[in-house]
């Protein structure tokens, strides 16, 4: 059996690639650090399971994750990340992943993921099973973020993390013009007319750190 482990920290990847052999004795192991490695790799092997970090330098792991599942629909994916579970988790979900775990987690939880996906289930953390079952007895209002779509999300995220217009096209790879209209998009979906609001509700929702 083939893991791509794509992660832009060397130990990081090792310590998954040491956590996933002791439950996959004999498995082979590619290691990639950006997400622009990512499909060329899985082109090369037989891949059977990808473990995706979702903020790597480059493309985004959202970027990655939606290529990936155009090119490769069965390839079971374990998207793994730093952000709250309630504010990507379900996106990376929707966008085909097999399994969303926080890197915060314990070890073990990767090694339990990996084997229900790769039995064909999927996978989410019992706090993140709670969390979604919690969702189904609040309000159905939801809130305004969750009317983005997932690039006017990251855009958002960006933005309100200060991050300058031109800086988020050159990672996005796209003009200064596309940010600008993601950005009036964004404004008027959530009918907000600064970026001062902007920052406001991304701090109270806690989407930015």
């Amino acid at each position: 059996m083939h893991i791509l482990i794509a992660d832009d920290h060397a130990v990081v990847r090792r310590g998954l690639k040491e956590i996933l052999a002791e439950a996959f004795p004999g498995t082979d192991f590619t290691e990639v650090g950006n997400g622009n490695d990512v499909l060329g790799n899985l082109g090369k092997s037989h891949t059977a399971m990808l473990v995706l970090d979702i903020n790597m330098p480059g493309r985004s792991g959202m970027d990655v994750l939606r290529d990936v599942k155009h090119e490769y629909p069965r390839l079971p994916v374990i998207i793994l990340s730093c952000q709250p579970e309630d504010q990507y988790a379900v996106r990376c979900l929707r966008a085909g992943a097999a399994a969303y775990i926080n890197k915060e987690g314990a070890p073990e939880e990767l090694a339990i993921a990996a084997k229900k996906i790769l039995g064909g289930g999927r996978y989410v953390s019992a706090s993140l099973a709670e969390k979604l079952v919690a969702n189904l007895d609040e309000a159905s209002d939801k809130p305004l973020h969750d009317l983005l779509s997932d690039r006017e999300h990251e855009v958002m995220r960006m933005i309100a993390s200060g991050t300058p217009l031109t800086d988020i096209g050159e990672r996005l790879h796209v003009s200064v013009k596309t940010i600008s209209s993601y950005r009036a998009r964004i404004m008027e979906k959530m009918q907000m007319k600064s970026n001062a609001e902007l920052v406001r509700y991304a701090i109270t929702n806690k989407l930015i750190d």
